[in-house]
């Protein structure tokens, strides 16, 4: 059996939180957002609460990945605080919806966005493209994949923060489209529904704030470098976010942008002309391809680890330096979800489904920190921080629920498939480990 090296330092590790963040909820949420909530302000407001949701979720698994320094993510703490029934439900809803929906969406945007470059060619055929790219990239060596990642990802930040700032610019010195009439409406009465769903909707768009705990294991000294880099990550991100957020719902009159995908490329010609929207289709695919990168490098890590504990076929396992079966099948799935699949019916699904794995993660850090005591697992600012990641996600999901309750029905169905295929995998495992396995909890 082949393990994985501890190859990766702290700077793989930040790039991969924010190459994993920075997807496609950024660049296709928010005109859905404002759709939503009716102002630019709100919508601002959503993206800063989203934000503050990660970091705390951040301090969380900083915590539980400094406690349990091994690869695999939500499978892994949870089937070492709650049980092991928990961590493969939790591996089963990563193989589904953690990786495959976001690593879709992120390939679908990409597509989306270039498809003004390629004339009237089916814009799956550039998504499929970039995903099987990608499968080759990480597929056989872990180092070359994540020092390529690294680079562009560093790339990719200044490029948008450039944006951000030149857009700025811009807008103070009244080069943006903004229409005054509109900006003078009277806001539309605010509805909390909309607030519950738009924070699931915000919660895709940050989730990849936990990515560093999928390669704990493949992390030199994961015990200082884990925290520090989720936040570091997320910290980044946020105050990206942010920025972008402002250029976008100033750039260009709310009617404009309200319900479209695009917003990037909206605001990117109300801001400096088809050329600049060009360019910021090509900014927006970069960024997008480092999200589908890191997804395709960090969900196979999940379902090795699960392999190599008997819950997954072992064809899956690490053999050599990646697990490059396990990379091939979450391209599989990826390129399965888009083409059978829109973007718009994944956000909701995504978010809703991806707020409960990591809320049952904060929840099986609070049963271990009674445990165990403080000393074992300390968390700046307790308890204030789980609570309010839990009571900010668990409460949005369950509005959601009773207002949209397709996606949360979608979202607890993908967990109760995984139900009757535990207890297969668990008597298989049993079974082929002999009688003396037969009686092992």
């Amino acid at each position: 059996m082949d393990a994985p090296r501890r190859r990766l330092g702290p700077a793989s590790a930040v790039a991969l939180v924010v190459a994993s963040m920075i997807g496609s909820g950024i660049f296709t949420t928010s005109g859905l957002l404002l759709e939503q909530l009716g102002t630019p302000l709100r919508v601002l407001a959503v993206w800063l609460a989203g934000g503050v949701v990660a970091l705390c979720g951040a301090l969380c698994y900083g915590a539980l990945g400094r406690r349990f320094p091994e690869s695999g993510g939500e499978y892994h703490l949870l089937r070492e605080t709650v049980h092991p029934l928990a961590g493969f439900l939790a591996g089963w809803v990563s193989l589904l919806a953690g990786f495959t929906g976001p690593a879709a969406a992120a390939a679908i945007g990409l597509g989306l966005y270039l498809a003004p470059w390629f004339g009237g060619a089916d814009w799956r055929l550039t998504a499929s493209a970039a995903i099987l790219l990608v499968v080759l990239l990480h597929a056989f060596r872990t180092g070359a994949g994540a020092v390529a990642q690294n680079l562009v990802v560093a790339v990719k930040v200044l490029l948008l923060a450039a944006f951000a700032a030149y857009g700025a610019v811009r807008i103070l010195g009244g080069g943006a489209a903004a229409a005054p009439a509109a900006a003078a409406a009277p806001p539309p009465e605010l509805d909390w529904g909309a607030v519950a769903v738009a924070l699931v909707w915000v919660s895709f768009g940050y989730s990849g704030w936990n990515a560093a705990v999928y390669l704990a294991g493949e992390l030199r000294e994961p015990d200082q470098h884990l925290r520090r880099s989720l936040l570091l990550g997320a910290g980044l991100v946020t105050a990206l976010y942010l920025a972008l957020n402002a250029v976008f719902l100033a750039a260009a009159p709310a009617a404009e942008l309200a319900g479209t995908y695009e917003v990037g490329a909206v605001a990117a010609e109300a801001l400096g002309g088809p050329a600049l929207a060009q360019a910021v289709r090509g900014l927006v695919a970069l960024a997008l391809f480092t999200s589908l990168s890191s997804l395709v490098m960090l969900g196979p890590r999940v379902y090795a680890r699960m392999a190599e504990d008997g819950l997954f076929p072992r064809l899956f396992r690490y053999r050599g330096r990646a697990p490059a079966a396990a990379v091939a099948l979450q391209g599989g799935l990826a390129l399965g979800a888009v083409w059978f699949s829109e973007l718009g019916t994944l956000l909701g699904y995504l978010g809703f489904t991806l707020g409960l794995s990591a809320a049952a993660t904060v929840l099986g850090l609070v049963r271990r920190r009674r445990r165990e005591g403080a000393t074992a697992l300390p968390v700046p600012g307790w308890p204030l921080v789980p609570a309010l990641y839990l009571v900010v996600t668990l409460g949005a999901s369950a509005y959601m629920a009773w207002r949209e309750p397709l996606p949360s029905l979608l979202g607890l169905g993908t967990i109760a498939l995984g139900l009757p295929l535990w207890w297969r995998l668990r008597r298989h495992a049993t079974a082929a480990a002999g009688p003396a396995a037969r009686g092992r909890p």
